[in-house]
């Protein structure tokens, strides 16, 4: 019998027990919270906040500042922080649009008079406007409980007294030495010290980057005599409409620097796109999937692609095909092909184009395009279906990939308040340091040149990002929420790591530690748009027996290192035992759980 038609039972019983045995780390239990975050200061400082008295939604807002401290090569405040939340008193599910816009100067006609067909990955020319800030301040006004100085403090502190320099951190930094001090003069200032890359362990401090978020503080303490909102709101306006604002117009206004073009660009940002920005809660997307509630961000992110996945594999019996065997990997390779084909040709900000998702989640729509899945051949042709008006060709660069540069965090307390979020942007090694002491995002390189894209660029728009944070509900009440960097394949990791769960009885851990594999069929979301037809990337502990079988289906299999791809990090409540279960995946170093 195929599990979609069977009753789940209660977690613990039937799915997502694991069992015992050796994992890199715990499965983290507590009663009280469960925290999750890409830094193990950030989980530090989220714990510290609900021990604290606050909520998750406090902890959440507070692991996000720090991240943008203490990791800057993956994301930072002059980039962007989708959310998704459960607020257990109100029952609301909603998503925080933490994407920001383009430019009201940012039109096709401008690129093409300078000769540009894709939006350059670096330098300013690609800023949209930083959502960061308003994202935060935001979630923490709609369904937080502290004042922004309270969950403000553990990333002051950090940013003021200085954090351990680490290797990720340093790789970062020692690969674009030469571009900082040849071209980025604050860049080099900020991150070379006395001339030279940092070494593991060094102590690290950003003083400008205090200096900025303290004066948002200083702004709501300012206003506090008229309430907690007021404060808040007087700390945005200052970002958007005060010092900071003027800042960021005059860097883009006065600077030209060399990008991808091969020309020094100055920036599009001007005062009037920060003073108009405001950040919004949205209704999420949802899907049901074996009794469970799968909520994700709205087609202005790659969000529905993870639900398109579902809806196609919930027609197969994946625990009778196998963990990881060829069946199972070709499956669900072939069915992410045709999701991100879809997610190419008709994902786009909605207030700017008709995004069929109805359609392109229907059992009905499902039902048509897994008869295209061939079990014994993989497909070669990128193969978008037949429901709405579509592009008639893309435009596409040369052969490069995308290599990280995003985080995540999540946290589950006791009254069943839910947070994820997946910051990313306004990275080091993409654009120069401001005087504020970060840089800008440069996620315009996502949008189309192409008029006929739905993704095409306009003013006020916002580009169609890979950023995707999971939220899950059981009836109604928390279940997990999970998400991890990796661009296009956040949507391929989550959705291997929930099957672990859902579909193979995983413990969080076992689920978080099984090796992974993804499709880079489809063209890339990241300048130059590289795409790699019947490409399919394994985690190198997947067997060679299982490789060989792939390749003879006719698969383009790239074998990587044994722990390479992405970093999941994920908490899961289990309401009969009133415990929460937390996990962080091993790679990339630094991200933790942990749990009171």
């Amino acid at each position: 019998m195929n599990r979609s038609d069977t009753t789940i039972g209660e977690p613990g019983q039937l799915f997502g027990t694991g069992r015992e045995g050796f994992t890199t780390r715990p499965v983290i239990a507590g009663r009280k919270g469960v925290v999750t975050a890409g830094h193990y200061l950030a989980a530090t400082a989220g714990m510290s906040l609900l021990q604290a008295g606050g909520n998750a939604i406090d902890a959440g807002v507070a692991m996000g500042l720090c991240l943008a401290l203490l990791e800057p090569h993956l994301n930072g405040l002059g980039g962007e922080s989708p959310i998704l939340i459960h607020h257990a008193r109100s029952g609301r599910t909603v998503a925080i649009s933490g994407q920001g816009t383009a430019p009201a100067a940012a039109t096709i006609d401008l690129f093409r008079e300078r000769g540009i067909s894709l939006i350059p990955g670096d330098g300013l020319l690609a800023a949209t406007v930083p959502s960061q800030i308003d994202n935060w301040i935001t979630a923490l006004a709609e369904f937080g409980t502290l004042s922004l100085a309270e969950v403000a403090a553990p990333a002051l502190s950090l940013a003021e007294e200085g954090f351990p320099m680490y290797h990720g951190l340093r790789r970062c930094i020692e690969s674009n030495q030469q571009r900082f001090q040849e071209e980025w003069p604050l860049s080099a200032a900020l991150y070379l010290p006395e001339g030279r890359v940092p070494e593991w362990g060094d102590r690290w401090t950003n003083a400008s980057w205090a200096r900025t978020l303290g004066s948002l503080v200083q702004a709501e303490r300012d206003a506090a005599g008229r309430g907690r909102a007021a404060g808040l709101e007087a700390a945005r306006r200052h970002f958007y409409q005060g010092p900071p604002a003027e800042e960021i117009a005059a860097f883009c206004r006065d600077h030209r620097f060399r990008d991808a073009t091969g020309e020094e660009n100055g920036g599009l940002l001007a005062y009037a796109d920060l003073a108009g920005f405001r950040a919004r809660v949205e209704a999420p997307v949802s899907l049901e999937y074996r009794g469970l509630e799968v909520y994700k961000c709205g087609p202005w992110s790659q969000g529905p692609v993870f639900l398109q996945q579902l809806v196609l594999l919930e027609g197969y019996d994946l625990a009778a095909l196998g963990h990881n065997t060829p069946d199972y990997i070709h499956t669900a390779a072939e069915c992410a092909k045709l999701a991100f084909a879809d997610r190419e040709f008709y994902y786009s900000d909605p207030d700017f184009a008709v995004v069929p998702l109805e359609r392109l989640l229907s059992k009905e729509y499902a039902a048509e395009r897994r008869g295209l899945v061939d079990p014994r051949r993989a497909s070669l042709e990128l193969r978008p279906g037949d429901v709405a008006p579509r592009p008639l060709r893309l435009i596409l660069g040369d052969e490069r990939s995308y290599n990280g540069d995003t985080t995540h965090l999540d946290v589950v307390d006791a009254e069943g308040n839910m947070i994820a979020a997946t910051p990313s942007g306004g990275w080091i090694q993409s654009s120069p340091v401001t005087p504020l002491g970060f840089p800008l995002g440069t996620r315009a390189q996502m949008f189309s040149l192409d008029p006929e894209h739905p993704n095409a660029l306009q003013p006020g728009k916002r580009p169609r990002t890979t950023l995707t944070p999971s939220l899950v509900l059981r009836e109604g009440q928390p279940w997990m929420v999970f998400g991890t960097p990796g661009g296009d394949q956040q949507d391929q990791w989550t959705l291997q790591f929930f099957l672990n769960v859902v579909d193979f009885g995983m413990s969080v851990q076992e689920a978080l530690d099984a090796p992974t594999f993804h499709s880079q069929h489809f063209p890339s979301s990241f300048y130059p748009r590289a795409q790699y037809p019947g490409r399919l990337v394994l985690e190198g502990r997947i067997p060679e027996a299982v490789r060989e079988e792939l390749r003879r289906r006719g698969h383009d299999v790239e074998v990587t290192g044994d722990w390479s791809n992405g970093r999941v990090l994920a908490i899961r409540t289990d309401p009969r035992r009133g415990l929460i279960f937390g996990g962080a995946s091993p790679r990339l170093e630094t991200g933790y759980a942990i749990g009171w």
